[in-house]
């Protein structure tokens, strides 16, 4: 939700037209660094190729905007919503050829990318958040706000202390109106699980969400079909235990697609924590540039939580020259960091994702995510009995 309904009016147009972006005569001649703003109203630096990139990177949204618009044309404006394959299941003889057609051209579409003007409803409808909505009263998110409105707890306390520093200088999000609308999405939904309450890296998730989907509403319920059905449980609790497992499936997966790499990481103590955690919390939110980091969420929300091991993987593997030329921890985080900020085109980063890093089955990780849950749990268990310890000591 893009501030008022003007606004958002005004948004969708500038989307729509997906303007060329033009620096001036003299920081063309000079190369100089400059600022713009993406389509979602974000300040991004960058010198004159950084232009250029973006600008290839638009002609080609519009070219793959008149493909989805054609798709719709020809075959129904829900023509996504086909039965498709199930990744591990058998073809049934009785399988229709044209649901198999759909399933394909349906995945090379999204890993494409998905127009800005479509994104809403593909989402909402692909995720499984229309059904998930489907299930309770129409009137549950606006009856949720008014129920915990005023109340206080951890995590509304967190919540407000996090609002300022959530993507500060955007011309709509860092603002009170922007500032209350997040506040009601992650509120809601700290009363909604408390199990999960409110963990910091769910106020940029959400923010990017509010500025992407059609309403308030239904940004609260991409929200939860995120938290509930996309990613592994236990990712946001309060020990974290969810993302301690990713980040030593993560690890293994770098020791088996990128093998130099962690050999030579390894040599340096570089624990891949340091960057990876922030990636899989933030869902590169953070990190990637806004349209890029979209177009990583449209692959997440149609094949799962398996692309954020790809994404991840990916930017090892670009930088793999580099990388193993770092003496210092310090300038494999740097690397890093330069490499995701400067990524604007999507189709460098998803080619590797998925071309160079190979398959990954969500089978395989899951299996890979159980290998790593008793070794979480005791290491966390541990951690815990230290903590009581020190507070008995304190006594």
């Amino acid at each position: 939700m893009y501030g008022a309904q003007s606004k958002r009016d005004l948004a969708l147009e500038f989307q729509s037209q997906i303007p060329i972006l033009r620096p001036s005569i003299h920081a063309r001649r000079a190369n100089l660094t400059v600022k713009f703003q993406d389509l979602y109203g974000f300040t991004v630096e960058g010198n004159v190729d950084d232009v250029n990139v973006l600008n290839e990177v638009r002609e080609k949204v519009r070219k793959q905007g008149r493909v989805w618009w054609a798709l719709e044309a020809n075959k129904g404006a829900n023509w996504y919503l086909e039965p498709s394959i199930s990744e591990g299941i058998a073809l049934k003889s009785s399988l229709k050829f044209s649901t198999l057609a759909n399933a394909i051209t349906l995945k090379r579409l999204i890993r494409n990318g998905i127009p800005p003007l479509l994104r809403p409803k593909v989402w909402f409808s692909l995720s499984g958040a229309a059904k998930k909505k489907s299930t309770v009263p129409e009137s549950y998110y606006n009856d949720l706000t008014k129920a915990v409105e005023g109340k206080v707890t951890p995590a509304t306390r967190q919540i407000d202390h996090d609002l300022p520093r959530t993507f500060p200088g955007h011309p709509w999000l860092d603002t009170p109106e922007g500032h209350a609308a997040l506040r009601r999405v992650l509120v809601g939904y700290s009363f909604r699980d408390s199990d999960v309450g409110y963990c910091q890296g769910l106020n940029y998730v959400a923010a990017l969400l509010l500025l992407v989907m059609k309403t308030e509403e239904d940004a609260f319920w991409m929200l939860a079909v995120l938290l509930e059905n996309v990613l592994v449980n236990d990712c946001y609790t309060n020990n974290l235990s969810g993302c301690h497992v990713e980040q030593r499936v993560f690890k293994d997966l770098l020791a088996k697609k990128c093998p130099r790499i962690a050999t030579h990481l390894e040599a340096l103590d570089f624990d891949v924590s340091l960057v990876a955690t922030e990636w899989f919390l933030c869902l590169f939110s953070k990190s990637l540039p806004s349209e890029t980091a979209l177009r990583v969420w449209d692959v997440l929300f149609y094949e799962g939580a398996k692309v954020l091991f790809h994404v991840a993987l990916a930017f090892f593997k670009m930088k793999e020259d580099e990388l193993l030329l770092t003496h210092h921890v310090g300038d494999v985080i740097n690397i890093l960091q330069k490499t995701t900020h400067h990524l604007f085109d999507p189709d460098d980063l998803l080619t590797v994702a998925f071309d160079k890093i190979g398959s990954m089955t969500t089978n395989t990780i899951s299996k890979q995510r159980k290998k790593q849950e008793p070794a979480v749990m005791a290491e966390l268990d541990q951690r815990l009995r230290r903590l009581n310890s020190l507070k008995l000591d304190d006594k």
